[in-house]
């Protein structure tokens, strides 16, 4: 039976996406608020910060009377002060800590942070909210021109290992893997490369599996982090013998990512079809399914506004953020009828599975704000401001984008580090490639396109910005240090901006490479 056909045919309704079609954003997400307050009201979290106190503000008739009462009361968090206040009673089996009952699950999230793995609660409600929004998802299928064999092929789903270890208290995981596990009976048809492959632990093990049995499959979706999706493709047509992909899977129509942008990977990619993808990006986090994109026409993606997410925009400015990318107390904080299109802002979650007030780090950047529709930027601590060039990794993107396409070349990763030059500063690219290119040729390009993409970064290289060093790289030194920190697999990604720490251990790792091409 047809994927779409199933959904309906197994109760699915569109109410939620109509609610949101058909309701203000406010009044979306003022209720939102209100529902979260209500269910975490007698937690231990909502006593000490009085949620009851915030709830009586909901019958003031002025408008933000109960947003400035949630301010007042809760502060904000990034991870390591809730972790320390919180979430560490939630793994010694605490109940009703941030969230009523126990946290059964935790996913291990560490992005593209320098810290070890972080654990981020997944409680029972937050797996239902992510499913709830991944049918949704689903369902704008239809607003697509698909042939309707499409909806009889299978969705490849490229992740962490579903294999959960259990430590007598909770499962611990990938998200990827704590979601596939909670996967309804109905989708096992389509899904794929099924239970028994995913619960690989071993990366290149999976891969093999999944090679050796991507020709007895029809896929007509894949799901996954670029990078890695980008490698398995390659590894499937070389293991084949065949000139693209399609000759593997014929009805291969939809690519969905996120992660990272799909930009700078989308020339590499193109070289693996027979024939153009429909290309469809999300925005699942660890702590929530935050958007998607929603309409075929759109780059940009539509914020989730009625699924268990409550969200507040900070302006991503210096008044907000100091020059590490850390949040300073008491920051300006908007709701989502205070922002304005154009502007970047760092969000704060409060959602369903105890998180409150949580700075997630990620900068976004509204297309529309009557539709919500959004792009990710970058990251809080991913932007490069030694000087004030306020570069941020949108503007990388581009570059990297217009250089591949103008040299006919495919960047499948990297990299940027901002240093000490002299007595001033310099960027330092890391460029990985398969193919012949000219670091000098590189770095002339990437920084003609920057200054025309900047304005602050032009005014800089003629001032405190004196040098720009590029080297060219294989792919597979990206791939090989990602694999050393224990980040080999479907939802790792490689930092866009290396700082501190990370940037120390990737110089000690390329002096210690001995295979490393630098062409």
């Amino acid at each position: 039976m047809p994927l779409l056909a199933t959904l309906l045919k197994k109760g699915i309704r569109i109410r939620e996406s109509l609610d949101q079609e058909y309701s203000s954003p406010f009044e979306l997400q003022k209720l939102e608020l209100k529902k979260l307050l209500i269910t975490a009201n007698l937690t231990e979290f909502g006593r000490k910060y009085s949620f009851s106190e915030v709830l009586d503000e909901f019958r003031s008739y002025r408008r933000y009377d109960f947003y400035e009462k949630f301010k007042e009361k809760v502060p904000t968090y990034n991870y390591n002060k809730i972790y320390n206040e919180w979430w560490y009673k939630n793994r010694e089996g605490k109940l009703n800590v941030c969230w009523p009952g126990r946290v059964k699950y935790f996913a291990l999230s560490s992005g593209t942070s320098e810290a070890s793995s972080k654990y981020i609660p997944i409680t029972k409600d937050m797996i239902k909210a992510v499913r709830k929004t991944s049918i949704r998802q689903i369902l704008t299928l239809s607003k697509y021109d698909l042939p309707d064999k499409l909806f009889n092929s299978g969705i490849l789903m490229l992740g962490g290992s579903t294999h959960l270890n259990y430590n007598g208290t909770y499962f611990e995981g990938d998200l990827s893997g704590i979601t596939a596990s909670q996967l309804p009976f109905w989708f096992q048809h389509f899904y794929k490369p099924g239970k028994k492959i995913s619960q690989n632990t071993d990366w290149n093990a999976k891969l093999d599996e999944i090679t050796l049995n991507a020709k007895d499959w029809d896929i007509g979706v894949i799901v996954g982090v670029p990078a890695w999706i980008q490698i398995l493709l390659e590894k499937i047509i070389d293991f084949y013998g065949v000139n693209t992909i399609h000759d593997i899977w014929p009805n291969l129509m939809i690519y969905v990512h996120g992660g990272v942008s799909f930009h700078p990977y989308k020339k590499g990619f193109e070289k693996l079809f027979a024939r153009p993808l429909k290309y469809i990006e999300t925005y699942l986090a660890s702590e929530g399914f935050i958007a998607f994109q929603a309409f075929p026409d759109k780059s940009s993606m539509r914020l989730v506004l009625n699924n268990d997410i409550f969200y507040e925009f900070i302006p991503f400015n210096d008044e907000n953020f100091d020059q590490e990318g850390e949040l300073v107390d008491k920051p300006q904080t908007l709701m989502i009828d205070q922002v304005e299109v154009g502007k970047e802002y760092a969000l704060l979650l409060s959602t369903c599975a105890g998180t409150w007030r949580y700075l997630i780090g990620d900068v976004i950047k509204f297309k529309s704000v009557e539709d919500c529709e959004i792009v990710i930027t970058g990251r809080t601590k991913h932007f490069l401001s030694l000087c004030g060039e306020h570069l941020s990794v949108e503007n990388m993107n581009r570059a990297i984008e217009l250089v591949a396409d103008e040299l006919n070349i495919n960047i499948k990763e990297f990299s940027v580090a901002g240093i000490p030059h002299h007595t001033l500063f310099a960027h330092h690219w890391y460029i990985g490639t398969d193919d012949e290119v000219s670091a000098v040729r590189l770095k002339e390009r990437i920084d003609h396109h920057l200054k025309i993409l900047n304005d602050d970064y032009c005014v800089e290289r003629s001032a405190a910005l004196k040098e720009v060093f590029v080297d060219v790289l294989s792919p597979k030194c990206f791939y090989n240090w990602l694999k050393l920190q224990g980040k080999e697999g479907g939802q790792n990604k490689f930092p866009r901006v290396l700082k501190k720490v990370q940037l120390e251990k990737w110089k000690c790792f390329l002096e210690s490479e001995t295979s490393i091409d630098l062409r």
